[in-house]
């Protein structure tokens, strides 16, 4: 669902229009900076970079219709994927993740999926939003105050 590209960041034609502006400000450029001098410094960061914004271009701004919002992703070898949450099919289901199914079974009575990825719910219009993009490998909320959250609590009201 990736539509276009501004300043190396692809990202969906909606959130691309509506976000252009945020990715000039300074504070989304001591974010590039630190992320850039991270990988200088051989840190392996969480998710990779195409899959950095994947809950963005899992969901287009106008087919949000519900926002879960997460802290940072997942910080293990081949969990994060860019959605809040969310792990692809064949990783185990992160405990937060069992949590939130049983709540559905308990609640709802919507049975537990068999797996821990979560696509499926961005496609429906769930943005699986973490407030903090990024991760250092074995390092949970090492990336908080770097700029993310200005991003993640963007004002759509300011517009």
């Amino acid at each position: 669902m990736v539509g276009a590209k501004s300043n190396n960041i692809e990202l969906e034609e909606s959130w691309l229009v509506e976000l252009t502006n945020e990715f000039e400000q300074d504070y989304m450029q001591k974010l590039k900076a630190f992320l850039q001098q991270e990988k200088a410094a051989h840190k392996v960061i969480f998710p990779s970079g195409n899959l950095i914004f994947n809950a963005l271009n899992s969901t287009p701004l106008d087919k949000v219709k519900v926002v879960i919002l997460g802290q940072d992703p997942y910080h293990g070898p081949n969990q994060a994927h860019g959605l809040c949450f969310s792990v692809l099919p064949d990783v185990a289901i992160p405990p937060s993740l069992l949590n939130i199914y049983k709540e559905l079974e308990t609640d709802l009575g919507i049975k537990r999926a068999k797996h821990g990825c979560l696509m499926h719910w961005a496609e429906q219009g769930v943005l699986l939003l973490n407030s903090v993009l990024t991760v250092e490998k074995a390092h949970a909320a090492s990336h908080q105050g770097k700029g993310w959250e200005n991003l993640s609590f963007y004002n759509f009201n300011d517009r």
